[in-house]
């Protein structure tokens, strides 16, 4: 099993596909990147904390490979904009990607390079060693999965599942 802490935006949507994503084990939406020590989500959206919302992707490296984790890490967000993805907006919505061996940093910085040529833009995405990691409220986890019917869900995140299953069909379960 490898754990890959990705942000790629509101964990929500990165957490929605991945959770249907084949080898995939555990999905757990939490904070990360920042100086405040067990943050609320009411301290992230303030801006101050310095934490990313991010998601922690465990997954079976004989099941499903990593670089398919990544390239659609990639595919599920714009990574050319800084502190932003859509209509959120802050340091808390960067795109980050947080390693924690040099192999995985390396992992990380070959998938940049492999998915810049879908962009036109320049890929932002800040590659950091993972410091703490802070579980998010559990009203966050699994968030599409319990509430499929609220507006983000519905205007957000359904759009990238549609996209997901358009690119991704072989590796998701639903």
């Amino acid at each position: 099993m490898k754990t890959f802490v990705l942000g790629g935006g509101c964990f929500w949507c990165l957490d929605a596909v991945y959770q249907i994503t084949k080898g995939v084990t555990s999905v757990v939406s939490g904070y990360t990147g920042g100086s405040i020590r067990n943050p609320s989500y009411e301290e992230i959206c303030s801006g101050m904390t310095g934490h990313a919302e991010v998601v922690a992707v465990t997954f079976d490296e004989e099941i499903i490979p990593e670089d398919v984790i990544l390239d659609m890490f990639f595919s599920l967000h714009d990574p050319t904009t800084l502190n932003r993805q859509g209509y959120d907006v802050g340091t808390q919505y960067r795109s980050s990607m947080f390693y924690t061996t040099g192999e995985e940093e390396a992992a990380f910085r070959a998938a940049i390079e492999r998915n810049q040529d879908h962009w036109d833009h320049p890929i932002v995405t800040e590659v950091t060693r993972l410091g703490n990691f802070y579980e998010a409220e559990e009203y966050h986890q699994n968030f599409y999965a319990r509430r499929p019917e609220q507006g983000y869900c519905q205007v957000i995140i359904n759009p990238k599942l549609a996209k997901a299953r358009k690119y991704y069909s072989a590796w998701l379960t639903a």
